[in-house]
């Protein structure tokens, strides 16, 4: 049985006291949660220093972000080397708005996956349509290429440390969500291509995460469907009184 994943990225959010509040207040609410893995992704600055707070509780820290190389002349990057150093267990790759706002590729992406993977830490790895991708009928396509591309070279071994997280960008800070059949379609294509690119059993172990303006009040729908293992919240994981509900989602 794959253990569900309900990971809150923080984006540009919080200074190092909100960062240590919030992780403080989820540390203690959700100390008995134990059937489930929590994971958050504070900014840069505050990693270390939220790192040092939840260590020992259930909770793990993952960054937003890194750069594909280990050392040199690459002015204001952070690599994954220098990421587990600071306490992170994971490292978000490929958002939609490092791909929309950034222009990074799905060859960069695969190049940050491959570095997340040398240095032992969790890739969790996005992908996603935009709406005018999916109003084209595209959208299969799409996911099919990202995720050709964005794990090109991953070996069996490697897909033990590797979440996916489909992210439909048109319910990124919309407001919108996929309907729960919506997900549950993207993520069983999802589990196709990834028993296609590697192996049927790597691709039922793989957990495959939910991004989209994920709230306390759809959370239970989407986690009953079948290949939805967790889910990657935006903004409704700033605030404790909100992440809480949802990583208690009920289990069916």
């Amino acid at each position: 049985m794959r253990i569900p994943i309900i990971a809150g990225n923080w984006k540009l959010h919080k200074t190092v006291s909100e960062s240590v509040t919030l992780a403080e207040a989820l540390r203690d609410a959700l100390a008995g949660v134990q059937d489930r893995e929590i994971i958050v992704a504070p900014v840069f600055t505050a990693l270390a220093t939220v790192a040092r707070t939840l260590r020992g509780s259930g909770i793990r820290t993952a960054a937003q972000n890194c750069y594909p190389e280990t050392t040199g002349a690459f002015t204001g990057e952070v690599s994954p080397a220098l990421l587990k150093d600071a306490g992170c267990g994971g490292v978000i790759v490929g958002h939609s708005e490092r791909r929309t706002l950034f222009g990074e590729t799905d060859d960069f992406i695969n190049r940050k996956v491959r570095a997340v993977l040398d240095e032992e830490l969790t890739a969790i790895f996005c992908i996603g349509e935009t709406l005018q991708e999916r109003e084209d009928g595209a959208m299969f396509e799409v996911l099919s290429r990202q995720l050709e591309q964005g794990l090109d070279g991953c070996s069996r071994q490697d897909f033990g440390r590797i979440v996916v997280a489909y992210e439909p960008v048109w319910a990124i800070g919309t407001g919108k969500t996929a309907s729960t059949q919506q997900a549950q379609d993207a993520h069983a294509f999802i589990r196709s291509r990834l028993a296609d690119i590697c192996h049927p059993a790597v691709a039922e172990a793989t957990r495959i995460l939910y991004g989209g303006s994920v709230k306390p009040d759809n959370i239970d729908g989407l986690m009953a469907e079948a290949d939805v293992d967790g889910a990657l919240v935006g903004g409704a994981s700033l605030k404790a009184e909100d992440f809480i509900p949802i990583v208690r989602f009920a289990r069916g």
